[in-house]
């Protein structure tokens, strides 16, 4: 006999509150995933200038995906809240 799983509850992504700062937050973030990826590369004695090239390559996408994706969300919710 086998006992079924109880249902989780999940948030839904649009109940989550936008930060308060979302675009400099962004960055902080993705600058620091991308120095940590640095602090990797020289730690392992990897290429540091490849490791360079592909820290700047994923900050300068993340932070525009970021950004992009923050200005929908912020635009989708103006437009909801002016229809409502």
């Amino acid at each position: 006999m086998t006992q079924r799983a109880k249902p989780v509850a999940r948030r839904r992504k649009s109940s989550i509150p936008v930060p308060r700062h979302p675009y400099r937050d962004s960055a902080i973030f993705h600058t620091v995933l991308g120095l940590l990826l640095l602090v990797v590369a020289w730690l392992t004695g990897g290429d540091l200038a490849k490791a360079v090239v592909v820290a700047v390559l994923y900050v300068t996408i993340a932070i525009g995906w970021s950004w992009y994706r923050f200005r929908q969300r912020l635009a989708r919710e103006t437009a909801e809240g002016a229809d409502g």
